[in-house]
């Protein structure tokens, strides 16, 4: 991001500044955790209740993930969190028991099970009383759906043959954060867990420390935060990506999909963008083996930095007869059962981005 070359170019000054002046630099000190609190609730849009509640989890999770609580950083929290839920933990999601019986309905058929065996088998008491099925035909919030599939998978046979450990609610929170994302960075996570770290992602404060270190935890050097709101969307380097992606495109004559997604981490198998890759193997003078390595650094900061990337755009450079953007919005569509219009990762990013200079301005 910005900020990143912000940070290089002033320490590029601080050591011209060192040569011209016999004076040390002043060392500037954090920021009061007040001070942030007090930004931070002036930042929130007019319509959020609880406004000390919000501050105090976001302030804390700046601070245990060593992020900078700037406005440009603060906004960009702001931003997601109210695109996602309008600042609701536990947001309302129409037409949810709809959602979840179809879920249920289509793992049934995959495993051939008559869906009116699995409804019949739902009829019997949950943990809290009343039925499966009533609960599912009364259910509003994906945090309450989520407890249901939980108690589901854990008490009910048909339940462990259906889903096994597979709950299908992927998403959760205020910052609508990936529950696998979560589990898999709950290391330093400051509070006492409730039970599971997916119980937690559905907190407000689990929800803004997971989002926020989803959307701000990792270095990236793009021009301008609209990337990184598709990051969010997309998965961590899915822009830079998607403009390697594209190179590779113009230099193969292969049409790609612009997706961020270089291999396929679960199969050892070629995708698209590696067969490409390979046929330009003789002009890059990279082995299909050595191609694969480098790709594996696809979702780390090291790849633009690896030979593969900088020959791919040294090629495609001089083929445009110009600097190609090094950054491109991801053309991925959104899929999802609560999704009933045609989105796109890219209508995502624009929609944040609206909200994060809208931010800004209150600064």
């Amino acid at each position: 991001m910005t900020r990143r070359f912000m940070h290089r170019f002033s320490f590029i000054g601080l050591l011209v500044l060192a040569g011209c002046s016999q004076h040390p630099a002043k060392q500037t000190s954090a920021p009061r955790p007040t001070d942030v609190k007090v930004q931070i609730a002036r930042l929130l849009p007019d319509n959020v209740s609880n406004r000390q509640g919000w501050s105090t989890d976001m302030y804390a999770a700046f601070n245990g993930l060593s992020i900078d609580p700037s406005a440009s950083n603060i906004c960009a929290v702001i931003a997601v969190t109210a695109q996602e839920s309008n600042f609701n933990a536990d947001a309302p999601v129409a037409g949810l028991p709809k959602i979840a019986w179809a879920e249920i309905d289509r793992r049934a058929g995959q495993l051939h099970i008559p869906s009116f065996l699995v409804h019949t088998a739902l009829k019997i008491d949950s943990p809290t009383g009343k039925s499966y099925a009533e609960r599912l035909d009364r259910v509003k919030s994906e945090k309450e759906l989520s407890a249901i599939f939980d108690d589901l998978i854990d008490t009910v046979p048909m339940g462990q043959k259906l889903f096994g450990k597979f709950n299908p609610i992927h998403t959760g929170g205020p910052m609508q954060v990936s529950i696998a994302f979560a589990e898999a960075h709950a290391r330093g996570y400051p509070y006492p867990v409730d039970g599971s770290i997916r119980r937690e992602v559905f907190s407000r404060r689990g929800g803004i420390w997971f989002g926020t270190q989803h959307l701000l935890g990792y270095p990236a050097s793009y021009s301008a935060p609209l990337y990184r709101f598709a990051d969010f969307n997309a998965g961590w380097y899915a822009s830079r990506n998607a403009a390697f992606q594209a190179a590779v495109s113009r230099l193969s004559g292969i049409r790609l999909a612009l997706d961020g997604d270089l291999i396929d981490y679960a199969s050892d198998n070629a995708g698209a963008t590696e067969k490409a890759l390979r046929t330009l193997g003789k002009r890059l003078d990279y082995s299909d083996r050595a191609i694969r390595r480098a790709l594996e650094r696809g979702d780390s900061a090291d790849f633009e930095k690896s030979d593969l990337w900088q020959a791919v755009f040294a090629l495609a450079d001089k083929d445009a007869g110009k600097r190609l953007p090094r950054e491109v919005l991801p053309g991925i569509k959104l899929e999802s059962p609560k999704i009933t219009r045609n989105l796109t990762t890219a209508w995502f990013a624009h929609r944040v981005n609206g909200r994060y200079e809208a931010c800004l301005k209150r600064n």
